[in-house]
């Protein structure tokens, strides 16, 4: 299995637990977690598409 595709998935897995963070924090009102957890989220979310993106574009050049 490719690590890209490891690295993709992991971080697609945390996306998805920042994001529960994200919400239980927000009903519980701790804004400065809150903001945390979504930037987390964001940034996990971004980074599990592309990394695998310009894993492909270079493996094409």
């Amino acid at each position: 299995m490719n690590i890209v595709v490891i690295v993709s998935v992991l971080l697609t897995i945390l996306c998805f637990y920042y994001t529960l963070t994200f919400i239980e924090n927000l009903q519980k009102g701790d804004e400065r977690v809150t903001n945390q957890s979504k930037m987390a989220a964001i940034i996990c979310f971004a980074l599990a598409f592309i990394i695998p993106a310009f894993y492909y574009l270079i493996t094409l050049g």
